[in-house]
């Protein structure tokens, strides 16, 4: 139990041991500088530092030996409006500056600004380095001309940044940039300086203008007169020109018509002689294409006609011959129905004429033999469709309006309307014709004769 007692003490020892070692190591950002004082050791030149600084990085801080503390790098603008500063001509000038300065992070300088300017505020920094850049500024106008000041400002710049920076780098700061905005003096000199200059440029540049325009004058007049030289004598080699001209192109024209005659005579005589010959060539292209064409017909109406005629014709006789033989079998069958078909008939007839036979066998022998009693039993039996028949022939007429003009002086006392009704009658055949129509006498008694007429009848 003690051992594991004493294992948890040197376990919390050694945590809390870590945990200060690991608070005392310290990182560097790289917009500070860390400044380490306290117990840091010797410098370079053997003696005692008075502090350790670092940028960028990290450090382990002993505690109760060292401790540490941090230097921003953020530049700082300062504002410096020097007035009434002495030049070297005992002419107080204006001269408005902008300085930007910083702490430097080169090894000795870093080691000026831990021992001047830690634990200074911004404020603090920037009213130090205002004096250091105000009495080097006043140095550096003391020693310069007016004219050097406003003319050269890189020399002006130059000598500015050399002196201040020089002094700067003291407290353990550097020059960043200078800008100077605009240089002004009590007397006036600037100015009059200026306008002395606007007005030398003034001046010079009437001067050129006058000397350009008598320049101009000048050399437009000898330029007028060489153009009317030049242009008279170009007129007359012009017209000389032109003439000359004229000549070679009447000649050119002469020589370019006869040439041109030949040119065209020789030209339809070659075009006819060429055209002759292209149209032989062509009749002959055209025979030797209708020749082959003729060929390529032939051959081709003997592949297309000819074979499939040939074709067309085996297959025809193949169709004919199954067409007749399925004709031949549809004829046989046809044939053995109708005979069938007349032959069932037939013996429907016999059939039928053998109980008709036996029919009227039976009437006659009903008829005591006298085959003339036998047909009257038939008529009567069949009368009334005789009847019916004649009275349909008669009923089917139909008559939508009669109009009849009688003046009652008919013959045998009958009027025009009973001539008409019994006209329309007669035209429905009678009883007597429809028998004799079928070979047969109707019975006198049915004709409506007498007996005297009826025996005269029978004796011829």
């Amino acid at each position: 139990m003690n051992t594991l007692y004493l294992i948890l003490i040197a376990v919390a020892i050694a945590f809390v041991t870590l945990a200060a070692i690991l608070r005392r190591y310290r990182r560097c950002p790289s917009d500070k500088i860390l400044v380490i004082y306290g117990k840091t050791g010797k410098n370079a030149h053997g003696s005692i530092s008075s502090a350790r600084c670092i940028h960028g990085g990290a450090a382990f801080i002993w505690p109760v030996f060292q401790d540490y503390a941090f230097l921003d790098l953020k530049p700082i603008s300062i504002e410096c409006n020097l007035t009434n500063a002495l030049s070297k001509q005992n002419i107080r000038v204006d001269v408005p500056c902008r300085f930007t300065v910083g702490i430097s992070t080169d090894p000795e300088n870093m080691t000026n600004a831990a021992e001047r300017l830690l634990g200074l505020s911004v404020d603090s920094i920037q009213s130090i380095a205002t004096d250091i850049l105000f009495g080097q500024l006043r140095l550096v106008i003391a020693t310069m001309d007016i004219e050097e000041i406003n003319a050269d400002r890189d020399k002006f710049l130059a000598n500015v940044s050399t002196n201040v920076e020089a002094e700067l780098r003291k407290i353990g700061l550097k020059l960043i940039n200078v800008n100077v905005t605009d240089i002004r003096d009590e007397s006036g000199y600037i100015e009059a300086l200026g306008k002395e200059a606007a007005a030398k440029a003034i001046n010079d540049a009437k001067k050129s203008v006058a000397e350009q325009n008598r320049y101009g004058e000048t050399g437009k007049a000898l330029a007028d007169k060489d153009t009317r030289i030049n242009v008279a004598a170009a007129d007359a080699d012009a017209v000389k020109g032109e003439n000359s001209a004229k000549i070679e192109i009447a000649n050119s024209d002469a020589l370019r018509r006869q040439k041109t005659a030949e040119a065209d005579r020789l030209a339809v005589a070659a075009e006819k002689v060429q055209a002759a010959k292209a149209l032989e060539e062509a009749y002959q292209s055209e025979r030797d294409a209708e020749l082959a064409r003729a060929a390529r017909e032939e051959a081709t109406q003997k592949a297309n006609i000819v074979v499939a005629a040939e074709i067309d014709k085996q297959k025809k006789i193949i169709e004919a011959e199954a067409e007749a033989e399925q004709i031949r079998r549809k004829a046989k069958g046809e044939a053995d129905a109708i005979f069938a078909k007349m032959d069932a008939q037939a013996k429907g007839m016999l059939e039928i004429l053998t109980k008709q036979a036996d029919g009227f066998k039976n009437l006659v022998g009903a008829a005591e033999g006298d085959a003339q009693k036998a047909v009257l039993m038939m008529i009567a039996d069949k009368l009334p469709e005789l009847v019916k028949t004649q009275v349909e022939a008669v009923k089917g007429i139909n008559i939508d309006k009669v109009t009849v003009w009688d003046g009652g002086n008919g013959a045998d006392g009958k009027t025009a309307t009973s001539n008409f009704i019994s006209g329309l009658m007669k035209s429905v055949p009678p009883l007597d014709d429809l028998f004799k129509m079928a070979g047969m006498e109707l019975p006198s008694y049915l004709k409506g004769q007498k007996p005297e007429e009826q025996a005269a009848g029978e004796e011829k």
